[in-house]
């Protein structure tokens, strides 16, 4: 029954999805995609994961222990503070220290979780600014 309720759950999220999604306002310039094109197909994958959740659901499903429950609030509390540190900081050095602690907390050294989150950093950026010229939170360093 708990995989019924959860997929129920993702369920009515889908819709919501849609729903906010055909509220963000067209710009007058004609784009074939549109802005709401991909949180429309982002919430119709999940309506239909959902969708099978609640049809085909596990015989005896497994909930985690509380230990993990904790670390799942705890994943989701960084990337909470993620996003409000974003503006203030910038998107290199809020998504360094987001990504080396989520891979901290999923087993890696924290040395190599430090290299790992600077270089997964410096990689988006690099890709995503300075090739593909997108506009990313700008920190105190300017950059």
């Amino acid at each position: 029954m708990s995989d019924r309720i959860f997929g129920g759950i993702g369920l009515l999220f889908a819709l919501l999805f849609i729903w906010a999604a055909f509220h963000i306002e067209l710009s007058f310039i004609s784009d074939p995609v549109g802005p709401r094109t991909f949180p429309i197909i982002l919430a119709v994958v999940m309506a239909v994961a959902s969708l099978v959740i609640i049809i085909k659901p596990d015989v005896r499903p497994q909930w985690p222990r509380a230990s993990r429950l904790l670390e799942i609030a705890i994943a989701a509390g960084v990337m909470v503070a993620y996003a409000l540190a974003l503006p203030e900081v910038g998107f290199l050095i809020a998504t360094a220290v987001a990504s080396a602690f989520l891979t901290w907390r999923l087993g890696t050294q924290p040395l190599w979780s430090l290299v790992s989150g600077t270089l997964t950093s410096i990689g988006i950026y690099t890709v995503f600014h300075l090739i593909l010229g997108l506009s990313l939170a700008r920190g105190p360093f300017g950059f």
